[in-house]
């Protein structure tokens, strides 16, 4: 669990990341703010490619950015969208549940205004995770 200062400034910071968006095709533009247990945050923007299927979304970018930094514990991610209302796609809630099955996810408007609070096994129920692999 976050205090309501931490979500307050994961808010911010994700709404800020909105303006690092390269988004010449949707002009939507999605910044992400991701709390690690350690207490580390790395942000994330959404990137545009003109060849859609490689777009990458601000909370993937996040993610990754903290993994290739070697944190892999998650507790919390803000997405910021210009009303408040951007959930993070299937492919992001995928990713979101392979780290931290019980991670809280908000969402927050343009000015970081925390709007919806969940969890991403609210929003992912039924993940398809490591322990549904056969192992050899």
């Amino acid at each position: 669990m976050i205090y309501n200062e931490q979500k307050q400034e994961l808010g911010k910071i994700a709404a800020d990341m909105r303006h690092m968006s390269y988004i010449p095709y949707s002009h939507y533009a999605v910044g992400a703010a991701l709390l690690t247990k350690s207490g580390k945050i790395y942000t994330g923007c959404n990137i545009e490619n003109a060849a859609f299927p490689v777009t990458i979304c601000a909370e993937r970018t996040a993610i990754f950015k903290a993994i290739s930094e070697g944190e892999k514990d998650f507790a919390a991610i803000a997405i910021a969208t210009e009303d408040g209302l951007g959930y993070p796609c299937g492919s992001c809630r995928q990713v979101m549940s392979e780290f931290s099955s019980n991670m809280e996810v908000m969402l927050a408007d343009a000015d970081g205004n925390i709007t919806v609070e969940t969890n991403i096994n609210e929003l992912l129920p039924g993940a398809f995770t490591a322990d549904k692999l056969l192992t050899r």
